[in-house]
């Protein structure tokens, strides 16, 4: 077991967790459940300062 001052890069805990998923789900399940997430995109910060200017029902009608 690692001590707390055992710092990993980045890439190390990319590889242990894609490990650990693919041990615990088998290859295709990890693949199905690393592909469920979705990163989205725009820019929320600037969507929501223009919502908080906005009625509800100017932002339904949008």
């Amino acid at each position: 077991m690692s001590s707390k001052t055992d710092v990993k890069s980045i890439n190390e805990i990319r590889k242990l967790g894609i490990d650990a998923l693919s041990e615990a789900l088998g290859p295709v399940d990890m693949a199905r459940f690393l592909q469920s997430f979705d990163l989205g995109s725009g820019d929320y910060t600037k969507e929501r300062a223009r919502w908080l200017d906005q009625s509800l029902e100017e932002i339904v009608g949008e």
